[in-house]
């Protein structure tokens, strides 16, 4: 089980809380082990929207595998907004230390800052606080126009929507992007990359189509793209012949059921490799018979970039 404590701040904007909020607790709905919790200084907290909320006061001792995400605040400068206690300070810095990870959206990553976690790192906020954000944290590098940054197991977004794309990465890096995906369908969100980072995933590139039986058919690839999937079968359990989910499978993607698997293979292989696995055992692991099939899509891919 994951714990996600949201750090309630007074004057947070609704949507900072809630857009990364529903897709924790819709990755629940679906199956994975996540938990909720939301804590504050004090119990009543007032938010930016005028809807009043109600947070526990204790901070709770969590593992490296758990989760902290501070929303952001009404924040025309963060300079005298957005005070939490050196105590609630602590406990953010101590859970880094202990391995795990902090998120911020918005005015929050000014939260991180003060507990030390920005020095050295790159990372992002609302564009309106960006350069009041590089001038408070002279020793971070802070990245504009991005929805998230990414730096070790310092993560910040940009603020208001962009929360949901960082939780959606966070839960695609956890689960994989099928998971991610099936989560943003639910939220009926487009799911994005972030700004300064090639679009990597073939997931996230083929989404942005309205075919609600590409999706279900890119859904059930998704989670099996390890497996041997026969085009017969996938067409049934769609409820389509063979012929017209590939014609609408490449008028949605731009590729066939199976160039759009041996993309999600090639991407999870390239990301065993990154980790130490060599070219044989990431091409088994993600289920080629042996290393040549994925060393000529490697091959195809370099060239197509180039």
């Amino acid at each position: 089980m994951t714990r996600v404590v949201f750090l309630l701040v007074p004057e947070l904007h609704l949507l900072d809380l809630a857009g990364p909020a529903q897709v924790f607790s819709t990755a629940a709905d679906q199956g994975l082990r996540y938990e909720l919790a939301f804590v504050a200084e004090r119990e009543d907290v007032p938010t930016a929207q005028g809807v009043p909320l109600k947070a526990s006061v204790e901070l709770p001792s969590l593992t490296a595998g758990d989760l902290i995400v501070v929303p952001g605040w009404r924040a025309p400068a963060l300079r005298d907004t957005g005070r939490l206690q050196a105590r609630t300070l602590a406990w953010l810095r101590a859970h880094h230390t202990a391995g795990g990870t902090v998120a911020s959206v918005c005015a929050g990553a000014d939260a991180l800052g003060r507990a030390g976690l920005l020095d050295g790192r790159r990372c992002t906020t609302h564009h309106d606080v960006q350069d009041e954000l590089a001038r408070r944290y002279p020793k971070a590098t802070v990245v504009r126009d991005v929805l998230y940054v990414l730096d070790g197991t310092v993560v910040t977004s940009a603020g208001i929507a962009s929360g949901i794309d960082l939780a959606l990465h966070l839960v695609a890096v956890r689960h994989g992007p099928g998971a991610a995906a099936r989560i943003a369908r639910q939220m009926v969100v487009y799911a994005r990359r972030n700004g300064d980072e090639r679009q990597a995933s073939a997931m996230l590139r083929h989404r942005a189509h309205v075919s609600d039986a590409v999706h279900r058919a890119q859904d059930l690839i998704d989670a099996r793209f390890a497996d041997r999937l026969a085009l017969s079968d996938l067409a049934a359990a769609i409820g389509l012949s063979e012929r017209t989910l590939t014609r609408r499978f490449a008028a949605s993607t731009g590729l066939t059921p199976l160039r759009y698997q041996q993309e999600l293979r090639t991407e999870r292989a390239e990301h065993l490799i990154t980790q130490g696995a060599t070219v044989e055992a990431a091409a088994r692991a993600v289920g080629f018979q042996d290393a040549r099939m994925l060393r000529r899509l490697r091959s195809r891919g370099a060239s197509a970039s180039a």
